[in-house]
Order: structure tokens, then sequence, then C-alpha cells
């Protein structure tokens, strides 16, 4: 009874187009006063333990890493050197557009901010070389996404913090699936752009770029080795890349004034407090019902509902796509991570494998509307409409799906690394 009311106040909520942290906050009010002693001061406790978390400092500084470098000339140079090496390849401008999304996602870990720092560039580039409006609106939109699965990568952040797993295991296991995706849209930007005339390999021109971009490319292989290698945690990862970010950018690159990173660190702060109040509420709101044992008795009567681990593995992408139309992802993680986690190692599935299946369904969602993040910053930043959009993306959708298929049924694309 108590949860019906539950599910009816957060669907009027939801009705009434409330914003996700007056859901949350309601939501928690809500379970404190029913299941837990009814003192609603323990919710802004939990809100306060929730938060005294050494890995939420990797968030703010990854995000404000990836905003400088959008600003300054990182993303610019390590474009340029995506295309020197595609060129030779028909329709390699094309394929160039996903391999930066790619590099450009290992450094940001942000969907939107790689989605903008390559769109704003190579949007342009497709159209003057006579590529499709729909092809490169299409590349640009599901390229972006490629920055919450290839690490480092927020969402996989928020997962290994609510549901306690290391950050480092959660990063190795989405290089894998990163690249399958990375892949097989390069593979159909080729195949659809095949026709598309090819230029000769410009040596100079690959020297030159690499000369430019070389501590550009740098950052990834010190990032991600130093993580990999034990020399530092993601925390400390994430403060590695802001320094070499503002080192690179102000001290030899010399292309971000002072006044720029003022402005950049402004607009990462209002960022970020639109994001800590959703974190705090939301892991409040795990911690009581961990308490409560929601997840368990979630767990206990799904696997008395059915004991096929395919089935489930099916209805949560399902249930995920859904959600994923609906929600933002951080939102989703936060809310419905540790809720079928529990459910998932009963059905004997690795908590590692299931983040990256969660990760990828979500990045999905960053593609289907009505809430998908990338298509309302691909219609803002190339001034398109919103269901051209729309129907860009599609046959990459297809492609992401059949990729989320095969990481899901088969687990060591995910884990092959983590072992």
């Amino acid at each position: 009874m108590y949860a019906v009311l539950l599910l009816v106040m957060v669907l009027t909520l939801l009705a009434f187009r409330q914003n996700i942290i007056v859901i949350l906050l309601a939501s928690a009010a809500y379970v404190h006063l029913v299941w837990g002693d009814g003192h609603l001061e323990y919710l802004a406790e939990d809100i306060w333990i929730s938060l005294d978390n050494a890995l939420l400092l990797a968030i703010p500084m990854f995000l404000l890493a990836g905003s400088i470098m959008t600003r300054g000339s990182i993303a610019r140079r390590l474009i340029d050197l995506a295309v020197s090496v595609t060129r030779p390849i028909p329709g390699g401008l094309a394929v160039a557009t996903i391999l930066s999304c790619a590099i450009f996602a290992a450094i940001s870990g942000s969907s939107p901010v790689t989605l903008l720092a390559v769109g704003t560039i190579l949007y342009p580039a497709l159209l003057q070389n006579g590529y499709s409006k729909r092809f490169a609106l299409g590349a640009l939109t599901s390229g972006g996404t490629l920055g919450i699965i290839i690490p480092p990568s927020i969402p996989l952040i928020l997962y290994g913090i609510v549901n306690e797993k290391n950050i480092a295991d959660l990063f190795l296991a989405g290089i894998i699936p990163g690249l399958m995706i990375a892949a097989v849209l390069a593979g159909y930007s080729y195949w659809v752009n095949r026709k598309m005339p090819s230029q000769p390999f410009n040596l100079a021109e690959f020297t030159t770029a690499l000369k430019r971009g070389g501590w550009s490319a740098l950052l990834p292989l010190i990032l991600l080795g130093g993580i990999y290698s034990g020399y530092f945690s993601a925390t400390e990862a994430a403060a590695v890349a802001l320094v070499y970010a503002i080192f690179v950018e102000i001290f030899i690159h010399r292309e971000l004034k002072p006044i720029d990173f003022y402005h950049t660190c402004v607009e990462t702060a209002k960022l970020l407090g639109m994001l800590f109040p959703i974190v705090a509420v939301a892991l409040s709101l795990k911690t009581i019902l961990t308490i409560e044992e929601v997840p368990d008795q979630l767990a206990m009567w799904i696997t008395s509902v059915t004991n096929n681990k395919i089935a489930f593995l099916l209805a949560v992408n399902l249930l995920l796509l859904v959600v994923g139309c609906l929600f933002d992802v951080i939102s989703a993680i936060l809310i419905l991570g540790p809720l079928l986690m529990v459910p998932a190692m009963a059905y004997g599935i690795d908590p590692i494998h299931f983040g990256v299946i969660m990760v990828i369904n979500l990045e999905i969602g960053f593609l289907t509307p009505p809430m998908g993040l990338n298509l309302i910053v691909a219609m803002t930043a190339f001034r398109e409409n919103f269901l051209e959009i729309c129907m860009a993306v599609l046959p990459f959708i297809a492609l992401i799906m059949a990729v989320l298929l095969v990481v899901t049924f088969v687990p060591q694309t995910a884990l092959f690394f983590v072992r």
C-alpha cells in the first residue's frame, strides 16, 4: 500500500512537470516518514554523509578540465590530428568525426562537452566537403555519446559511488564496449560515405598536426595509464587532468586567457550547482532504502517471478531504454543503480558488467526524445529542427543497440580487462 502511494506521488509530480530534485526530495521525505523512524532531520544527516565522499571530487574536476579543453585549442588540435590520419580513406572526414569524438571522450568524460567540442568544428567542415546534413547531424550527435562510456566516464564514476564499486574496474570495463561502439559507428560512417573522394596521405600535414596536437594526445595516455597502472586513483586522475589542461592551454598553447578561465569556472560551478543537490538527495534516498532492505525485497520478488537470467536481462534493458527517454542519465543511475544491482547479483550477473549495461542503455537515452540531452544540445548548437535531428540519429541508435545486445549477453566484452 505504501509503495503504491509512493508511485502515485512520483507519477503525479512527473505529470505536473516538477524538477527531478523536487521529485527526489519528496520521495526521500516520504520514505523517511513511512519506512524510517519518522524523523525528517535524518534526511539532512543522510545528505551530509552522502556528500562526505572523496570520490565525488572527481566529477567537478573532470567537468572543469573538459570545459577548459573545449574553450582552449586542445579539441581543435586533436581533430586536426584525426583528420590528417583518415584523409586517405574514402569518406575519411566522416571517420575522423567518430574518431575525434572517441578521443575527446577519453579526455572530457562528458557527452554534451564532447558533442560541443567536436561538433562546432566538424559540422561546418562536413557540410562544406559535401557530406549530407542528415549524416553530419546523426554522426556528431551520436558520436558525442561516447563521452559517457569511454573512460573516464562520469556516469561510471557515479555508478561506482552509489554502489560502492571500484572506479578503476568500471573504467577498465568500459574500454572494450566503448571501442566497439566507436568502431561500429566509424564503420557505418565509412560505408555510407564510401563514394566520397579520398585524398593522398600528406606526411608534412600529419607531422605538423602531430607536433601541434602532441601535448593534447598525451593526456589520455597519462590519464588512463596512471589509473590502470595504479599510480593514482580516479579522483587523483581528475586532478591530474585538470592541472594538465590548465598548464597546456595557458602556458604551452597560450590560447586560453585568464578571463576565459574565469568564465569556464563560473559555468562549471553553475552546472555543479544543479548536479550535486540531485546527487546528495539520491544518495540519501539510497541509504534509507538499503537500511529498509528494499533492494533485497525487490530481488526476492523478481526471482520468484522468473529464474530465467536472459528474461531478466531483456526486461532490464527494456526498462532502462524507457527510463532513458524520460530521465537524465545521472538521476537514472542514482535511483535505479542500487535497486537493480541486487536483483542482478541474484541472477549471477557481475555488478561491474551490470554497470556497463546500465550506462550503454542510458547512453542511448541521450539520443531518444523527449529528454535526450544530446538532441537538445545539438538542436541548439547546430540550429536545426528537433525532428530532423531525431531522424538523423535513428541508424546510429540501431547500431548502438546491436552493440548493447552483444555486451549484455557476452560478459567478457566488459570483464576481459577487469579479470
